[in-house]
């Protein structure tokens, strides 16, 4: 019973974790204004447009489970597109196999993919967004293969893929 409630105590104590310093440094280093998108709909619109993963992820900023998603082990070609309004956001010439079991590019289509800094998890993220109606994607991290360096690590939900033609 003792251990239990060490655990417990050990857990809240963690999960106490404070980042109001770095939010209070982000504050004055970095834009926190309100993005203003070209497709912009009510929160029962897109409950109506997308199914409830696609949803959760897009507009709730949710993460799908690992190695879940149809697009993970896609080699096609073609364009991964906003799951929420059909913006083009990375080619599969781009596509790699990252073994974090979400889609990963190492480069977005320039200008359709916009950044935000994410503090979720107690650490600063680099966090995508469709540039054209603010979905959430994924994040963007410093570990990614040649040229870029990147690896834009994408919620398979947030994604439709359209085969080349």
């Amino acid at each position: 019973m003792k251990l239990n409630a060490l655990i417990i105590l050990l857990i809240f104590a963690a999960s106490c974790k404070g980042v109001s310093q770095e939010k209070g440094e982000m504050a004055k280093n970095e834009s926190q204004d309100v993005k203003e998108f070209a497709v912009q709909k009510t929160e029962a619109e897109w409950k109506k447009e997308l199914t409830d993963a696609q949803f959760y992820v897009l507009r709730k900023a949710a993460t799908e489970n690992p190695f879940t998603s149809d697009l993970l082990d896609n080699k096609k070609e073609g364009v991964y597109v906003c799951a929420g309004c059909d913006t083009p956001l990375f080619k599969s010439a781009t596509k790699f196999d990252s073994g974090t079991g979400w889609p990963s590019f190492y480069e977005e289509i320039e200008g359709n993919v916009a950044y935000d800094v994410d503090y979720k998890i107690g650490y600063k993220r680099t966090e995508e967004h469709c540039a054209t109606c603010g979905g959430h994607l994924g994040h963007v991290f410093e570990d990614g293969p040649a040229p870029t360096g990147e690896r834009h690590c994408i919620n398979g939900v947030a994604l439709k893929f359209v085969p080349e033609s």
